[in-house]
């Protein structure tokens, strides 16, 4: 029996020589949905837009708010449509 043992692939692992999982480790991982990786976080902005402080009155906020997630990408299309009508 050693002959042929001596041979053969180890295939047990012992569960104490397993890695820590970390945080560290657990953030670093990638996520895949089958063989597609899932990119994490916000998707790479187009340089199309840029950030400003304006104060707009609590009437209008509480409208645009209302209307549920997206509210402030609703506000940037009907600003838009403010400024098309005016530029005619």
């Amino acid at each position: 029996m050693d002959v042929k043992s001596k041979g053969s692939r180890r295939t047990w692992r012992d569960p104490d020589d397993a890695p820590e999982i970390t945080d560290e480790w657990v953030a670093s991982a990638d996520l895949r949905i089958g063989k597609k990786l899932v990119r994490r976080g916000r998707p790479v902005g187009s340089a199309k837009k840029t950030q400003t402080t304006v104060r707009i009155s609590n009437e209008v906020l509480a409208f645009f708010r209302a209307s549920g997630r997206g509210w402030q990408t609703r506000m940037d299309e009907a600003l838009k449509k403010y400024v098309a009508a005016r530029q005619r």
